[in-house]
């Protein structure tokens, strides 16, 4: 047969029944004390740590095993990719398993591309001035000579 024990509010102590005093205070909390001195030092708001001889000095003193108790449950952290602003987690991904070679070729074929644009670009310039320049002169002008008439002379 299993007997009802209460857990005494100041020592922690199993108070086994016909044992101890019951305290309700004004706020409806409910306290079992042990004994008459357990009761006196929570009414002195004296605590319990303090005390050599109540289970809370002991657990704050390291003198039970609180493993027991309470085992703590450790988790292995877990490292997860996330995609980054302009680049998605499959490019993340394929980045990193290039290899150097691949990346070098890469870099100097898009270093050729840009080469090969600006030329074209040049080009393009030159011809748009050679065109402005036909334009702009005449085919059968002669060149223009200054004629000045003699000193003096009203226009």
């Amino acid at each position: 047969m299993v007997t009802k024990t209460d857990l005494c509010s100041y020592t922690e102590n199993k108070i086994y029944p016909g044992k101890g005093r019951r305290f309700i205070a004004k706020d409806g909390r409910l306290f079992f004390f042990i004994s008459h001195k357990a009761r006196s030092m929570y009414h002195q708001k004296i605590k319990a740590v303090k005390l050599t001889w109540t289970l809370a000095w002991r657990r704050f003193n390291k003198k039970i095993r609180v493993d027991e108790l309470a085992k703590k449950r450790t988790r292995k952290t877990t490292r997860v990719q996330k995609a980054v602003v302009g680049m998605s987690l499959d490019d993340i991904k394929r980045k990193k398993a290039e290899t150097r070679e691949e990346r070098d070729k890469k870099h100097d074929s898009a270093l050729q591309e840009v080469k090969a644009r600006k030329v074209k670009e040049m080009q393009a310039k030159k011809a748009e001035k050679a065109k402005i320049a036909k334009v702009s002169q005449p085919k059968n002008a002669a060149p223009k000579v200054k004629t000045t008439g003699p000193k003096g002379a009203k226009k």
